[in-house]
């Protein structure tokens, strides 16, 4: 199995990132158009981006201000049965550390490489978007 990894300091307290990743308010700011779901152990997240890509995860692990972990249980072939996750790491009142992991790929392909690259670029809008509060069109976020 491969996995993607990538790790940033971002300089907000671990609640408002927190919830940046975790609510369905947070996570239109960044990364889906829009999604529905409550923040929660085994709870179903919709990952609405387009018609073509409304997918579905479940949260599989889920501790307040500390970790976040999304299965992919309805998505294209090469998502399905991966897992992504940020764990919050404090440094100081104003500094978190994200370290994320999308993992269980079942192959280094196309679609890894591109999804890897498109994280990279997503953490860097949520990171704006926190920081400065700017919130990137969602036409314009890969």
């Amino acid at each position: 199995m491969y996995q993607i990894l990538h790790d940033l300091n971002i300089n907000v307290d671990k609640s408002t990132i927190f919830k940046a990743i975790s609510t369905p308010d947070g996570l239109n700011n960044w990364w889906t158009l829009k999604c529905n779901g409550k923040p929660g152990i085994d709870e179903i997240f919709n990952l609405y981006f387009t018609d073509e890509y409304k997918w579905y995860a479940k949260i599989t692990k889920f501790e307040l201000d500390e970790v976040i972990e999304f299965t992919m249980t309805s998505s294209s072939l090469d998502w399905l049965s991966t897992n992504f996750a940020f764990i919050l790491t404090e440094i100081d009142s104003n500094t978190t550390t994200v370290s994320f992991y999308h993992s269980n790929w079942k192959e280094e392909n196309n679609e890894f490489r591109v999804t890897s690259y498109c994280w990279a670029n997503l953490l860097r809008q949520l990171k704006n978007y926190l920081e400065l509060g700017i919130i990137t069109p969602f036409n314009d976020r890969n």
